[in-house]
């Protein structure tokens, strides 16, 4: 693979590349033999055929190791190094919705299929961006996109060097900050009807000291057993979906 190139894996993230008109897609990769009777693999033919794309047939045994034995379910592509967003695009990206901005920070998590399964949240409840530190923290990978179902193609990633002073840019543009504690308010009572970021911390660590001062109020998600913490993911999703709540009541 070349260095500024990466692959995107799986029948449902390849469709959703394919059909994305600002996704830079090098070739693709078909697994020899496979039946072109599947309704989705006729969709990737055709929408490939559509671009003018390269369609190489190759034995699994190549794809299984492009794809470091990952469920290829045999078609990839090779797409141009996945691009970060900035954080004015994600502010234009709510305004396009005509919404109050709704973003999500991930502070320090390394698991690419938290990240994944986490964009795939964050585009079913309207999440308008996510922010990931450069540092200590998994960026944008073919997993990733794998584990998104095609997310990754809707829900613009910024990186940024430092979430602290990024967090501080939000607040001046008028965005409240939400963390995620053991101590806090309930998260069910969350109201986030206005701009609002939401801070997701690492399993093992939470919300790093420094940004948890530049917090304007702590969540917790109560919990009546003998474990007393959740999956990144599991906890992103279900704050996710009350800060949906808030601004879609029945």
């Amino acid at each position: 693979m070349k260095n500024n190139e990466d692959f995107i894996i799986g029948r449902h993230p390849v469709v959703a590349a394919l059909r994305n008109p600002n996704q830079d897609i090098n070739k693709v990769f078909l697994q020899s033999g496979i039946s072109k009777d599947d309704e989705t693999v006729r969709t990737i033919l055709t929408l490939a055929k559509g671009r003018h794309l390269v369609i190489s047939n190759v034995p699994k045994s190549k794809l299984d190791l492009m794809s470091d034995h990952q469920n290829h379910q045999g078609v990839m592509l090779a797409v141009a190094a996945f691009k970060y967003a900035t954080i004015d695009d994600l502010f234009e990206n709510a305004k396009k919705h005509d919404e109050p901005p709704f973003f999500v920070i991930l502070d320090n998590v390394e698991d690419p299929h938290n990240l994944g399964s986490i964009l795939r949240t964050a585009d079913a409840a309207g999440v308008h961006g996510v922010i990931i530190p450069k540092h200590r923290a998994v960026g944008l990978t073919s997993t990733v996109a794998k584990t998104s179902a095609g997310a990754i193609e809707r829900v613009p990633v910024a990186r940024v060097t430092n979430l602290v002073n990024t967090v501080n840019d939000l607040k001046d543009r008028g965005v409240w900050a939400f963390g995620t504690d053991m101590q806090g308010t309930d998260y069910r009572r969350w109201d986030a009807k206005g701009a609002s970021v939401l801070i997701i911390g690492s399993e093992g660590k939470g919300i790093s000291p420094l940004l948890k001062k530049q917090v304007d109020e702590m969540l917790t998600i109560p919990m009546v057993g003998d474990i007393q913490s959740l999956n990144a993911s599991v906890a992103a999703g279900l704050l996710m979906y009350q800060g949906f709540n808030s601004r879609h009541p029945l």
